[in-house]
């Protein structure tokens, strides 16, 4: 790889003669530029809200605001970086100052993918971008092939899970500098490591988004979500919006050399206009990345499979993959019993668990008794491969009050169950960190506001739970732990002196059957599997390999013994608690087997 720089057509890029600034302020008549501290210089305002600047002895290291109305100094939205947080000036980057040495580096097919999510603040006891390189070699000899990151887009203070970021291009300083990220994408490399970024589309966080004030075009009345106003990718004014979008994407994959991204909650991308922004930034991306394979996954709520779809060779169309929360639910609820909110509708429905296996979603077009609307879209014609699956993540960790990890709810021979099932099954696994570790720290949801904002954050987590018959009383409510204390922040951090090497071996093996036994099948598989259930939590999965033979999942993810008539391969890939019968299957036993 020699690509180094992404040519942004706006924020600050060094110019022979000095610096370019461009911003996109369409709400305002006249913008200036303050450079370090000094006065304010005026910007030459051109067509469509634009306003550019050059300045002869700005350079890299420079910082800068913009001065819109009222004197208000604000940051460049494309900053690369912010050595003072949100609300402090930018600084200006040389994107070409990293020397990178993965010029080798051509990237590593979807089909061999293990991923690990982490969250750079709490993956080690510094937080920081250099630090977890120090972990590389323990990912590496782990089997894990690909490392995925929480959002690193600048947020405010100085701990947040990284989804209220207000500034995308800017990795939080709190991290360390862009170059800081890049050494740590390029020692991934050095070890054969993909490595991806999560990111976010769907809304700014709530704290350092000055948008509104000098361009309150890009968002719009139109859209609501979650977080207020949706973002205007689809009306008048919106292409400026749609390219900040599409240049952060590429910046990232081009100037981090990243080999992927997972796009947060697209269903919260509203847009109406006639090319989706989805699939335009597909487009994009893989036309102008075609020197190493391309990792694009979704978060989609709606299960939308139009995204998967494969080419006639059977590369991705659009996206490789999506989070299959699907699988994540049918197992948490085998394993833990929970059958309350959103589990509801898989403990009700036993024959999800072999739906979600062998076909990816669970629902595909049948309307969710948990919200009454029709949910998915049929994917039994995709690939494995389009669905990543999981047993757990930051989410269904960190959402829970008390941020426990499977481990603490459930007993160890149903985590051992339900691990051997994902680890193996042909959809792409996806570890969440310290679960090969037998960590038994938390991942509890956490911010760094200040004042009211910290006040209506803090008192709307408890509110959140009030609904759960296990906080129905205040003082129980009281107990969760305050998302805005730094101690809460510092319980979540990975305890890498408490390591159980059992559990360690256990990945290690799992994992090597995976690389060894199974990925020589994958690319023969190329739809879903026919599943039977032999129980309320027993199934029968069996998927056809292209050029002969079938790979058989026994699964009893319950604490009961099934008998029944069941065909048993004396020579498993992988055998999961007591060894299968032909007439019975022991309780929380899982047999992987392969026919030719």
């Amino acid at each position: 790889m020699t690509t180094r720089v992404h040519d942004l057509p706006f924020g600050a890029s060094l110019q022979g003669d000095g610096v370019l600034f461009r911003f996109w302020a369409p709400g305002e008549a006249e913008v200036s530029i303050a450079l370090d501290g000094g006065e304010p210089l005026p910007m030459t305002a051109g067509e469509d809200g634009w306003h550019e600047k050059l300045v002869p002895n700005a350079k890299a290291g420079s910082v800068y605001h913009y001065v819109v109305k009222d004197g208000l100094r604000v940051p460049d939205p494309a900053s690369r970086f912010q050595p003072q947080d949100v609300h402090g000036p930018s600084e200006v980057i040389d994107p070409e100052a990293y020397d990178w040495q993965d010029g080798s580096w051509r990237g590593r097919d979807w089909a061999e993918a293990v991923i690990y999510e982490l969250h750079i603040g709490t993956f080690t006891p510094e937080g920081s971008f250099r630090a977890a390189i120090a972990r590389l070699d323990h990912l590496a000899d782990l089997g894990v092939t690909v490392i995925e990151i929480m959002p690193v887009a600048d947020f405010p203070g100085q701990r947040n899970w990284g989804y209220d970021g207000v500034l995308p291009f800017a990795p939080d300083s709190s991290y360390g500098r862009p170059e800081d990220f890049k050494a740590l994408v390029d020692a991934a490399h050095a070890r054969g490591l993909s490595v991806m970024l999560d990111v976010v589309y769907n809304h700014f966080g709530p704290d350092g988004n000055y948008l509104p004030v000098y361009a309150p075009q890009f968002f719009t009345e139109r859209h609501k979500s979650p977080w207020g106003a949706g973002i205007n990718v689809d009306g008048a004014d919106s292409r400026p919006v749609r390219d900040f979008f599409i240049h952060n994407a590429l910046y990232w994959i081009k100037e981090f050399h990243l080999d992927g991204l997972r796009f947060d909650a697209v269903h919260a991308i509203q847009d109406d206009s006639p090319r989706h922004l989805l699939l335009e930034l597909a487009e994009t991306l893989r036309a102008q990345v075609q020197d190493r394979p391309l990792h694009l996954v979704l978060e989609n709520e709606d299960n939308r499979a139009r995204y998967l779809e494969r080419t006639s060779n059977g590369q991705p169309r659009d996206y490789s993959a999506q989070w299959n929360d699907d699988v994540h639910h049918v197992l948490h609820v085998a394993a833990t019993g929970e059958d309350v909110a959103y589990y509801a509708p898989y403990a009700q429905q036993p024959e999800l668990l072999g739906r979600a296996l062998a076909e990816g979603f669970a629902f595909q077009g049948e309307a969710m008794a948990y919200s009454g609307k029709p949910r998915g879209e049929p994917s039994a014609h995709l690939p494995p491969s389009a669905f990543v699956a999981f047993a757990q993540n930051h989410d269904q960790i960190g959402n829970r009050a008390m941020g426990e990890r499977l481990s603490q709810i459930a007993s160890a021979e149903a985590v051992r169950a339900v691990s051997a099932v994902y680890l193996l099954l042909p959809q792409v696994p996806m570890l969440f960190m310290g679960e090969e570790l037998g960590a038994t720290s938390p991942f509890l949801f956490f911010a760094d506001f200040e004042g009211e904002l910290a006040e209506k954050v803090r008192d709307g987590r408890r509110e959140e739970f009030a609904r759960f018959p296990a906080f129905s009383d205040p003082e129980t409510r009281e107990k969760i732990p305050d998302p805005l204390a730094e101690a809460t922040f510092l319980a979540s951090k990975l305890q890498w002196d408490k390591v159980d090497p059992t559990v360690q071996d256990w990945y290690r093996r799992i994992l090597a059957v995976r690389r060894e036994r199974l990925l020589p099948l994958l690319h023969g598989i190329r739809q879903g599997g026919r599943a039977r259930m032999r129980g309320q939590r027993a199934v029968e999965v069996v998927w056809t390999v292209d050029g002969g033979g079938a790979l058989t999942l026994l699964a009893n993810l319950s604490s009961e013994t099934v008998s029944g008539d069941f065909a048993v391969d004396s020579q498993p890939l992988w055998q999961e608690g007591a060894a299968a019968q032909k007439e019975n299957l022991p309780a929380w036993s899982v047999r992987w087997m392969f026919s030719p």
